[in-house]
């Protein structure tokens, strides 16, 4: 891999968070965890040189590869022509703008870091997301899909994506298994699409408001936070009819209480 960024001179840039995996156990680890069969499609975001892309055109029907690297693009046209589909855009623009019907898709993809957790957070809420997510990411937010209520690494992300996601399993990459090495270790993360949703569509707008009202402050309690949005009444009632204590904070609530809490408080 540095050879072949010397000949091109190929610069990596570490705004873009351009680490790339080289570790061909890792890469088939990744792989295998998509469970993949040939009429699958693929999304694949930051594909950088295409060592994974190259194992994912092996493995299934179609690929859909997207990166803002100008140079890189140019790289994986010229290696995958025709059998890759290739899109030069900023991946995450490209989300937000486009709105498109994915749930016949999987991603498997090595995120940049950068922009990780915003990526995934629109693209896994709604009956429009994947099937099956399968992500490499930094540990420590990888850390926070896996997590459980009463775990430290609980919070927004967490319910954002579990909503939608049940985590099924990970597994920690070595930061040496890329080039050039970042400073932390990394986690790739196996989320299947839940088979029923968990709220109907009308209150995901409420969930995701409670949710980041509940965690906007950590150490306080959540009844005072969410009475920024709701009348004490109505609030008493919901905590009431739940058996949550008011005293309680949000890292304690699990993903069904707050589900729970949101049919009540949309009612």
């Amino acid at each position: 891999m540095r050879e072949l960024l010397a000949v091109r001179g190929l610069q990596l840039t570490k705004s873009l968070g351009q680490n790339f995996m080289h570790d061909g156990n890792q890469l088939r680890r990744i792989v295998e965890a998509a469970e993949l069969s040939k009429t699958d499609k693929i999304l694949e975001i930051g594909p950088g040189l295409g060592p994974l892309t190259e194992l994912l055109l092996e493995k299934a029907d179609e690929v859909l590869a997207i990166e803002k690297d100008a140079r890189l693009v140019e790289f994986l046209r010229e290696r995958f022509n025709p059998q890759l589909k290739l899109l030069h855009a900023d991946a995450l623009e490209f989300l937000k703008q486009k709105p498109r019907e994915w749930s016949n898709w999987k991603l498997v993809a090595n995120l940049p870091y950068s922009v990780a957790s915003p990526i995934l957070v629109e693209l896994a809420c709604g009956s429009r997301a994947p099937g099956k997510i399968v992500a490499t990411l930094q540990i420590e937010v990888a850390q926070r899909l896996m997590a459980k209520a009463g775990d430290k690494d609980y919070g927004v992300l967490t319910l954002l994506v579990q909503l939608d996601f049940e985590p099924r399993d990970s597994f920690k990459i070595p930061k040496g298994c890329f080039f050039p090495e970042p400073d932390v270790d990394s986690a790739c993360v196996i989320l299947d699409r839940r088979n029923a949703p968990l709220l109907p569509e009308c209150q995901r707008e409420a969930f995701v408001k409670i949710v980041k009202r509940a965690f906007s402050q950590r150490r306080k309690m959540m009844f005072k936070l969410l009475r920024e949005d709701w009348p004490v009444e109505k609030l008493e009632q919901a905590f009431a009819e739940l058996k949550i204590p008011v005293q309680e904070r949000a890292e304690k609530l699990t993903l069904t209480q707050f589900v729970h809490l949101t049919g009540e408080l949309s009612s």
